[in-house]
């Protein structure tokens, strides 16, 4: 729902509220200046500006439209200025915008916003004010220095929030890799980078009016712009190092999760190394035991031998498994000594398992 607010502040610092903009407009030759404050406000009442305090068709456009990047124009009769205040809850970013035309004896803010955030924003606002009136009554461009720095604050607290979940990820990732989720890291750059597409832009404006590109900033007020440019730098610092983390993260995670997949990968091969060496060995062995246990071994011996024949099966069972055993530790050897000499040593599985029975 658009609302719109009337005031007056007077050079001693005081803030009066007024009921209509015609009551607003009746006593702007008094002494101070205005502050019309709007949220959410619908066409026709930002028109309703145009002639009595010559806002330009053009800015009240930007006003209307949404995503629209921070941007500083200058108009024949004020200076329009958009800048973005920051939120971040429940893991998700939000970028409302605030613009604001700065006239020689008058300021007009205007706030878009979700609905359900209105009340918060219109009650920090107001908080911040009424907390720098003996600032804000030196003229419309130190209000308009307050209510920027209040927007600016807003991405201090946001940038905060994502550093703690960029550490709260890393130990994620140190503890237990394979429990964490590369789909935050993805949305943390993504905030990341819409934050810092914000902060790249309201730079720019506090480029040029720190530069005296605005007749409406005067000479003092100057340096109070300059403060929220020193921030904005120091935030934007922020963003970088955040976005390296993430990068730096994303790196350790997949180490970690290749490291743990070939160390998986190392157990199985040594696994099916073991069992091939059990399979071979015991393949003749079984096909021994198969002929004498289909009574084949009775029958070339005679029944009548068995006392001979058993002893002699069980004799020549034992020299197949040795004859095999000797067999794969020479191929073994010759692998070893082959590796050797391209440089490449591999462990051999025969005396590693020789070595862990021992």
């Amino acid at each position: 729902m658009p609302t719109g607010r009337f005031f007056r502040v007077n050079s001693k610092g005081k803030l009066n509220a007024l009921g209509t903009l015609e009551e607003l407009l009746a006593g702007r030759k008094s002494d101070g200046y205005l502050w019309l404050d709007f949220v959410n406000p619908d066409r026709d009442q930002l028109l309703a500006l145009v002639e009595p305090l010559g806002l330009h068709p053009l800015a009240v456009e930007d006003c209307l439209d949404a995503d629209q990047v921070p941007k500083f124009n200058e108009f024949p009769n004020h200076t329009f200025v958009l800048f973005n205040r920051c939120r971040y809850a429940a893991g998700e970013l939000g970028i409302d915008e605030v613009d604001a035309f700065l006239g020689k004896d008058f300021l007009v803010t205007v706030t878009r916003a979700a609905p359900e955030n209105v009340a918060a924003l219109t009650a920090k606002l107001d908080e911040a004010v009424r907390g720098e009136l003996d600032s804000a009554r030196h003229g419309p461009d130190y209000l308009l220095h307050v209510i920027l720095d209040h927007a600016l604050d807003d991405a201090f607290g946001v940038i905060e929030a994502l550093e703690e979940e960029i550490d709260g990820a890393q130990e994620t990732i140190l503890a237990k890799v394979s429990e964490f989720k590369p789909e935050a890291l993805i949305r943390l750059r993504r905030h990341l980078l819409a934050l810092r597409k914000s902060l790249i832009h309201e730079r720019e404006v506090l480029v040029k009016i720190c530069r005296k590109d605005s007749p409406y900033i005067s000479e003092k007020g100057i340096y109070n712009y300059r403060d929220i440019s020193d921030h904005l730098v120091r935030f934007f610092e922020s963003t970088e190092i955040c976005r390296e983390m993430i990068s730096n993260l994303m790196e350790m995670y997949l180490s970690l999760l290749n490291n743990r997949m070939a160390k998986v990968s190392n157990q199985t091969n040594l696994v099916v190394k073991r069992l091939t060496l059990i399979t071979t060995i015991f393949m003749p062995l079984t096909l021994l035991a198969g002929i004498g246990g289909m009574s084949e071994w009775s029958m070339m011996t005679g029944p009548a031998n068995w006392k001979l024949s058993y002893p002699l099966f069980f004799l020549l069972m034992g020299a197949i498994a040795t004859a095999n055993f000797y067999f794969l530790k020479w191929l073994d050897r010759r692998r070893l000594s082959q590796a050797e000499m391209v440089g490449e040593p591999e462990r051999s599985p025969l005396s590693s398992e020789s070595g862990r029975g021992a």
